[in-house]
């Protein structure tokens, strides 16, 4: 599943004549592109999705949307190691979740 989740704005930089910023996702940090959003600024939140800046968000509505998907488990689902995600989804035994076994 890919979310839209809010992240607040740690540092804007142009690279190659395109806008960039360091955004961090609740303790996650990663690139986005600011095409949508030229004008958004250090300290600000908005709403990212497939590693782009959609819309600007307010610092409380981030906060409890970041801590209700903390919460559900859904920023680790986001975020987090796909391949250790694989491992838990069957059963943490190796096989890969939906193999067939001979």
């Amino acid at each position: 599943m890919c979310l839209a989740v809010p992240g607040r704005v740690l540092g804007v930089e142009d690279r190659d004549g395109t806008r960039m910023a360091t955004v961090d996702f609740g303790g996650v940090v990663k690139e986005v592109c600011l095409e949508y959003l030229p004008d958004l600024r250090v300290g600000e939140y908005a709403i990212v999705h497939v590693g782009f800046a959609l819309q600007r968000l307010d610092e409380e509505s981030a906060r409890r949307t970041l801590e209700l998907f903390e919460e559900l488990g859904m920023l680790q689902e986001e975020f987090g190691d796909p391949w250790e995600q694989a491992t838990h989804a069957d059963g943490g035994d190796g096989d890969l979740a939906g193999e067939v076994r001979r």
